[in-house]
């Protein structure tokens, strides 16, 4: 498993929508690229100046929004991963 460094996470993008709003079924090149995903991994945190490591806000199995073209995407054991720092998640989903 990737074990991410300082304020990076490891996020699992969700399935893109397979249907429109209308009921058109998108073919795979027509589809959206997730913006929304479950953390699988997190940081300790950002060092800080004073030596201590500032807490994360998300952690394990959280789900999330983040940006478009955020995080670095990587491949490991057939699957598909974003590893990206907690600042360029947008909001967490309850």
């Amino acid at each position: 498993m990737i074990r991410p460094l300082d304020d990076r996470v490891v996020i699992e993008p969700m399935e893109a929508e397979e249907k429109t709003a209308g009921g058109i079924v998108l073919p795979d090149t027509a589809k959206e690229k997730p913006m929304k995903g479950k953390i699988v991994a997190v940081g300790d945190g950002k060092m800080l100046e004073n030596g201590k490591r500032a807490e994360l806000l998300v952690k394990k199995g959280d789900k999330v929004l983040y940006g478009k073209y955020a995080g670095t995407e990587v491949a490991m054991d057939g699957k598909e991963y974003l590893v990206m720092r907690e600042s360029d998640i947008l909001a967490k989903i309850e």
